[in-house]
């Protein structure tokens, strides 16, 4: 068996924080985002992505929303907390709406 010195312990341990830094994390992705709906809103409004993006609504109001975007995508109806994502895998402008508030409206663009 080796004896480790205070060296190899500190090459080790500085090895391990390279590692930390340098490789990502995959508990969650950096340009994952959020859009809330809360007061018959969808926060922020308009959103600019990348493509391969994962969005994720939550629904932060009393009252239940759906988050539709014509022939691209469709949520279930969302109760009070709960959440709705979809991955953008295409380029181009997402209109989106709530079917049961037509008023309520956003875009997300993907690049």
């Amino acid at each position: 068996m080796k004896t480790l010195t205070r060296r190899d312990f500190g090459v080790d341990l500085g090895l391990a924080m390279a590692a930390a830094i340098l490789l990502p994390a995959t508990a969650a992705r950096a340009d994952d985002m959020e859009v809330h709906i809360d007061n018959f809103v969808f926060q922020p409004a308009e959103l600019t992505v990348k493509v391969g993006t994962t969005v994720t609504w939550t629904n932060r109001d009393d009252i239940p929303h759906t988050v539709v975007s014509a022939g691209k995508f469709r949520s279930k109806t969302l109760d009070t907390d709960d959440k709705f994502s979809f991955t953008f895998t295409n380029a181009g402008d997402y209109k989106y709406f709530c079917s049961l508030h037509p008023h309520m409206t956003g875009m997300i663009k993907v690049e």
